[in-house]
């Protein structure tokens, strides 16, 4: 049962019920976190930002929802877990990829790294070794953009982990249950 239940739909101003149709058009259906999140439009808004920012990556939709799934197994967000899980599915992912991520691991070694490199910023607050960030630089050819758009995305679901645990958000998709060791 959340703790902080979804707003009150004809409660709240015309501007944020206008980006929750949004995601419902996009999504098919307006999932819990948003109408959470809706309690304050600043933090809606700037979720709504950083997700549609985000999209614009280089990291591919694959790519990210690994990151999510292995940064709510992590932060024993079942929301998300369970939220990333099924949208995970839609960009490719079958149950083993996602069992895979939810320990920070792929049958992709460029993936593997990533969600490696992405578990640890997570656990160390972004203070990695250096030898971390000059493995994972090399891996990413190079490219600093790369490693700090992988930040952004620990940030973006840290966000959400944080604001559905806080909240005990309803889990409004198919659930999966943190494994044990969370």
């Amino acid at each position: 049962m959340s703790r902080i239940a979804p707003v009150d739909l004809p409660q709240i101003d015309s501007a944020t019920m206008e980006t929750l149709n949004a995601v419902k058009k996009k999504l098919g259906m307006l999932p819990n976190i948003f109408t959470t999140f809706a309690h304050s439009p600043v933090a809606l808004m700037s979720y709504m930002g950083f997700v549609e920012a985000r999209s614009a990556g280089r990291l591919s939709n694959r790519q990210r929802e690994l990151i999510a799934i292995a940064v709510a197994q992590e932060n024993s967000c079942e929301y998300c877990l369970s939220a990333h899980s099924a949208i995970g599915k839609g960009t490719g992912l079958d149950d083993k990829a996602i069992a895979m991520a939810r320990n920070g691991e792929s049958d992709s070694l460029t993936d593997s790294k990533i969600l490696s490199f992405a578990l640890s910023l997570l656990r160390n607050t972004g203070a990695v070794s250096d030898e971390e960030l000059e493995q994972m630089l090399r891996v990413c050819d190079h490219d600093h953009g790369l490693i700090i758009e992988i930040a952004a995305n620990v940030v973006l679901n840290v966000f959400s982990n944080t604001l559905n645990r806080l909240a005990g958000t309803d889990v409004d998709f198919p659930l999966i249950e943190l494994n044990n060791n969370a």
